[in-house]
């Protein structure tokens, strides 16, 4: 059975989205190699619309980027599956629009996968998940930067009580935390 994991890029603070993420996000090999690692292990993505379409405009023309080209590589191949209210399919870029409701249809995708179902972003998608408990964990890659404003991780959510399963430290100063809900 697969593992809903909602993972981001944030700052200290807890910002997940800014005009110009170049300012605060540290793109450094060793972190850069974990995060192509663990999309390795997935076997697809769940987006929401915002997010497909953010990032299905730009994906698919990294893979000739030369640093970004064995990650783009693996994230253009995966599946997605994309919640929409307002989206009718066929999608582009490897995706399937989610039928009905979401909360009914992640424990049935959970059932198809064996590897991670990776849920990128922290809007409105990983707000829901993480309210009906459908999230299995949480990866935060904590950049060392402080952003005055914009969204926060799961504002709006909770309480969600974690449980530390793991901290990598990296040389940029980013750390990877990996949180389980606490009692899972």
């Amino acid at each position: 059975m697969g593992k809903v994991i909602v993972k981001n890029q944030v700052t200290v603070n807890g910002a997940f989205e800014a005009p110009s993420p170049e300012d605060w996000l540290e793109l450094d090999a060793d972190s850069g190699d974990t995060s192509l690692q663990q999309m390795s292990l997935a076997d697809a993505m769940l987006l929401g619309r915002k997010t497909y379409e953010g990032l299905a405009a730009v994906w698919p023309h990294l893979g000739e980027h030369p640093s970004m080209g064995a990650y783009a590589g693996r994230i253009n191949r995966m599946p997605k599956y994309v919640a929409s209210r307002t989206l009718i399919g066929p999608l582009d870029w490897n995706a399937i629009l989610i039928e009905g409701d979401v909360v009914q249809a992640v424990p049935a995708l959970k059932e198809r996968h064996t590897g991670n179902l990776i849920v990128s972003g922290c809007g409105e998608l990983a707000y829901t998940l993480a309210q009906q408990g459908l999230v299995d964990e949480f990866w935060f890659f904590v950049n060392p930067h402080v952003w005055p404003d914009g969204p926060r991780i799961l504002d709006g959510v909770g309480p969600i009580r974690l449980q530390l399963i793991a901290a990598t430290s990296f040389r940029s100063g980013v750390v990877w935390l990996r949180y389980g809900p606490a009692g899972a």
